[in-house]
């Protein structure tokens, strides 16, 4: 094999895969990514049996086909720390050189039949048809929600429900839910509805994508896995088993306690008001009246902080406390300059709402 590309092409390329493959396995050819070039184009390949990328370079000048299989890390170092605009990369049985205008390298790779195969996406439009925009959007308002770590598989992913011409992308950590709705462009089956459950490090990796303007990502289910192709990358992942939990019975319909606030001025008095919590006592404080909204922190070592913003109110005055830092992730997201709190009892959670599109359940916790 022997193939002459832009550098930093392959750089990018790299940045993903290196993001998937694992740094400490029992299979050694996981650490690596498999490189095929036919053509004019240089696929490049990359696994940990749960999650695989497929990255395609096009116009590189290919003097002879072939494939090789490299360490992932290294190759990226070696392509990151290069200083020409382009390289040549050439392979003989297992071994991969890499020359520049001042500069040769030599790795020693692994056998390219070994080396895991990546289900293809195929042809045809997909099961779903999406906005890479609208679905990074959608990631970065539910995704924060996961469960980082838990017995409860099915919390540690994000729940997709298509129906019709919309899709619901739910998570839940079991102490707070994040709920958003983005449009779809396209869907197989009017009427039908398909629920699945996508891992949280399947989501990421589609927000690492990068903004690509106007680009679409179609969407295939295929037994228990979820292909989806977007420019020149497909993902594949396997899906989340289990059972996720029934979030429309979590979320209140009954509350008579709602106001509409600044999202820059709650935000801002959140973390004010957090910044004299500390671990033991890390609860902020909600004390509602007709004509305010104040946010207090306080711990015995550190001191008190009291934050007030002006509201119109109309309702029961209300105390109630939260974790400052799961307020601050749904504040992060919610991309209008306002947004609806609706509160029940200081026992009962809090639900924060962005038009029609996002909504955020909070459990409250108790201050003594």
């Amino acid at each position: 094999m022997k193939v002459t590309f832009n550098r930093s092409a392959l750089a990018e390329a790299l940045g993903l895969m290196t993001s998937i493959v694992p740094s400490r396995t029992p299979k050694p050819i996981l650490k690596c990514v498999r490189i095929a070039v036919a053509g004019k184009e240089m696929r490049i390949y990359a696994t940990n049996l749960e999650l695989g990328l497929e990255y395609l370079i096009s116009e590189v000048d290919v003097e002879q086909e072939g494939e090789v299989v490299v360490e992932a890390d290294r190759l990226a170092a070696i392509i990151r720390e290069s200083i020409e605009d382009v390289l040549v990369l050439e392979s003989i049985d297992t071994t991969c050189e890499i020359r520049g205008a001042d500069s040769h390298f030599k790795v020693y790779g692994q056998d390219p039949k070994q080396y895991p195969r990546m289900p293809s996406f195929g042809s045809g439009s997909g099961d779903l048809t999406i906005g890479l925009d609208s679905l990074q959007a959608g990631i970065t308002q539910s995704l924060f929600a996961t469960a980082k770590e838990s017995s409860r598989y099915a919390i540690n992913g994000v729940l997709w429900e298509a129906k019709g011409k919309k899709l619901m992308l739910v998570a839940t950590d079991g102490r707070r839910l994040a709920k958003c709705r983005v449009d779809l462009h396209h869907t197989v089956g009017e009427g039908a509805e398909r629920k699945v459950i996508v891992p949280a490090k399947t989501m990421a990796l589609i927000e690492k994508l990068g903004k690509r303007e106007k680009e679409t990502v179609a969407v295939k289910f295929v037994d228990n896995q979820v292909l989806l192709s977007c420019a020149n990358v497909v993902i594949s992942s396997n899906l989340v088993e289990g059972n996720f939990p029934k979030y429309e019975d979590i979320i209140p319909g009954d509350y008579d306690k709602k106001l509409t606030l600044s999202t820059d001025a709650a935000l801002s008095g959140v973390r004010r008001a957090a910044l004299l919590t500390s671990e033991e006592s890390k609860g902020v404080k909600l004390s509602l009246t007709a004509d305010a909204l104040v946010f207090s922190g306080s711990s015995p070592e550190a001191g008190a902080a009291e934050v007030s913003m002006p509201v119109e109110y109309g309702g029961e005055p209300i105390e109630i406390g939260f974790n400052p830092q799961f307020l601050i992730d749904a504040l992060r997201v919610i991309q209008a300059p306002d947004f609806q709190m609706e509160l029940g009892q200081p026992d009962r959670p809090g639900v924060l709402k962005s038009g029609n599109d996002f909504l955020y359940v909070l459990m409250p916790i108790n201050l003594g």
